[in-house]
């Protein structure tokens, strides 16, 4: 039985169509590790009969979603399962899809909300929704800012393979902007090994004085991460608890919406960063950087 979305509204009950859910459920019921599965298994996956599960199983191979080999009795997802898949992806523009998660975090926080993506050494900010108070970011779209120094940058950088990583910065000198900016590859690769057990970067008066912010990674359908999104504040307005606490939550959340309309699945794709207990305040990943 599929676990419950707190993000998605309650649906209508009336408008609801159970055959449809059971034989989509059924798709779903191929996960990781359970490429193919007898009559009985896929019965017991979505808890119907096997003569209920037969004429599922019957419908979605004959319109190509399912495979059946009838020397093991087996079934299989079919090609129509991937064609779909393309053409959701083919119509996900990342920018586009970040617009309603970006607004959201910023109405339930108050404050500026960003994306960015990792080029090189450096986050580009590829779209952003302001605060509505009369202190706003000064951050645009377009803006490069150093990836080692930034929340957003750590969390792209520590999504990179260690080879990746240093190719990136072997023979560049990193520059220092507060004194918790890593200043070489093994302080960066170390402080990257500690975002990617967390999940999340906080910080306050980290890259630029008088700012704090919230950063969390954004995954796609295969669980790589693509972007970053952040939440930038007033450091004065915000105490080390809330930071910590409220921000950082309303961050992993829209980064999980996003990641969802994205195509990623969590159960599907499992990983250490992100699914760890967050650190308390006075983890060193909790001590990163980012602009406003």
């Amino acid at each position: 039985m599929e676990t419950p979305d707190p993000a998605r509204p309650e649906p209508d009950e009336r408008y609801l169509v159970p055959a449809l859910i059971r034989g989509l459920g059924l798709l779903k019921a191929f996960e990781p590790g359970r490429a193919e599965m007898t009559l009985a298994e896929l019965a017991a996956a979505i808890g119907v009969t096997r003569s209920a599960a037969y004429r599922l199983a019957y419908t979605l191979e004959h319109l190509g979603f399912l495979r059946h080999d009838p020397r093991n009795r087996r079934y299989a997802l079919g090609p129509e399962v991937l064609r779909l898949g393309y053409g959701y992806l083919a119509s996900r523009d990342l920018v586009e899809v970040a617009g309603p998660a970006l607004e959201a975090l910023r109405d339930r926080t108050g404050w500026s909300a960003h994306l960015g993506i990792l080029e090189g050494t450096e986050v580009v900010y590829v779209a952003r929704v302001p605060t509505r108070r009369s202190v706003a970011s000064n951050v645009q779209l377009g803006s490069r800012l150093p990836a080692h120094a930034t929340a957003m940058g750590r969390i792209l950088l520590a999504a990179l393979p260690e080879a990746e990583l240093a190719r990136r910065y072997t023979g560049n000198a990193l520059q220092g902007f507060t004194p918790r900016t890593s200043l070489t590859l093994p302080m960066l690769q170390a402080q990257l090994a500690i975002d990617r057990t967390n999940g999340f970067v906080a910080s306050a008066s980290g890259f630029e004085e008088g700012v704090a912010v919230a950063a969390a990674p954004v995954r796609d359908v295969s669980g790589a991460v693509v972007a970053a999104i952040n939440v930038s504040a007033v450091a004065l307005h915000v105490s080390e608890q809330e930071l910590h606490g409220s921000l950082r939550q309303e961050v992993l959340r829209a980064a999980a919406e996003l990641s969802r309309a994205l195509g990623h699945d969590p159960a599907a794709n499992q990983y250490t960063a992100g699914d760890n207990p967050p650190p308390s305040p006075a983890s060193p990943a909790c001590q990163g950087s980012d602009p406003p």
